[in-house]
């Protein structure tokens, strides 16, 4: 008997039997990790099936991490978990401590039989493009965190629409796509609006901001406030070659920069929050504690992860704005 078996009495779908007789095969040991299957063509010939009706079962399969492709020699066996119902393609910019709450939120949220790989671009168009190539076809969901990278949605129209989520911040172009979003224009203004009244306690306040890597939308809620308020403001791109001055407050976008501001202070006999003031985007535990607790603007990633993992169990397709708030704590 071969590996697939077709019965034509069946009420279940040919694409489905073939599911099953190679999951059954596993199970039963004829079939291992490594194992060749049958090829498109001889399951085609030997059931008369369509191909598509084949390539449609082994599309699944492949989509579940349970086999693979190799071009031009086959199908092969690749996991032997046939309890994996779905594998998700997670593409995140970059790690650090609040993505880390973010992909446990959402791997805890898609549940036990959910396969959820993480990889990360770096902010480089290059690497983007080669992972969305290299996985096109190999997962059930694809979870894209776009970033500022130009040029998404032609990369993005190699995997099928309805299977691709956005994460974090989105674009214009990218409408066309379910999405759990910030909404940094308006989460950074309301957020300094929120903290005014400690704010206008210092002169000056300074934004470090880079273009490569953070949302233009953060800029522009930052100009908005210091404009709508009348506050003095300046956006620099490097903290390394400035003398901290008395009277200035930081709002500090990436946890490396955070630590040279703190270090600075030190070096310069300067104390946080009577000296210098001190607000940091996105809040972790680390933030709770350092310099007797940072103050911050940040949105709810555990509330990210999960919103997005029910969007794509229910199979929802919406577009949801993530809250934000600001944490006040003793650098004000």
């Amino acid at each position: 008997m071969g590996i697939v078996t077709i019965k034509e009495s069946s009420g279940t779908p040919k694409y489905k039997q073939i599911i099953a007789s190679v999951e059954e095969s596993i199970l039963s040991g004829d079939l291992k990790k490594g194992d060749k299957l049958p090829s498109l063509n001889s399951i085609k010939n030997k059931h008369s099936l369509s191909r598509d009706t084949v390539l449609m079962a082994f599309n699944e399969l492949k989509a579940r991490g349970i086999i693979h492709s190799i071009v031009g020699k086959g199908y092969y066996v690749m996991s032997e978990d046939i309890d994996i119902i779905q594998k998700v393609f997670l593409l995140f910019d970059e790690l650090n401590s609040f993505k880390e709450d973010l992909y446990n939120s959402f791997a805890t949220g898609m549940g036990v039989n959910v396969q959820v790989e993480i990889f990360f671009h770096h902010f480089n168009y290059d690497v983007f493009s080669k992972l969305i190539h290299d996985n096109a076809g190999d997962y059930s969901h694809y979870v894209i965190m776009p970033a500022n990278i130009k040029g998404t949605e032609k990369l993005l129209s190699r995997l099928p629409k309805d299977k691709v989520y956005i994460l974090d911040q989105t674009h214009p172009e990218l409408l066309k796509y379910p999405s759990v979003y910030q909404n940094f224009r308006k989460d950074i203004h309301q957020g300094l609006e929120d903290g005014l009244s400690l704010i206008k306690n210092y002169q000056k306040i300074i934004l470090l901001f880079s273009e490569k890597n953070q949302p233009k939308g953060i800029l522009e809620g930052f100009k908005l406030f210091c404009t709508a308020n009348h506050i003095q403001n300046e956006v620099i791109d490097a903290i390394e070659n400035r003398e901290l001055v008395k009277g200035e407050i930081y709002l500090i976008l990436d946890d490396k920069n955070l630590i040279k501001v703190i270090k600075k202070t030190k070096e310069g006999n300067l104390t946080i929050a009577k000296d210098i003031g001190i607000i940091s985007y996105n809040d972790t535990l680390l933030k709770e504690i350092v310099a007797d607790g940072i103050t911050t603007i940040s949105t709810d990633f555990n509330l990210m992860g999960n919103r997005l993992a029910k969007m794509i169990l229910n199979n929802e397709f919406t577009q949801v704005e993530n809250p934000s708030s600001l944490i006040i704590r003793t650098s004000l």
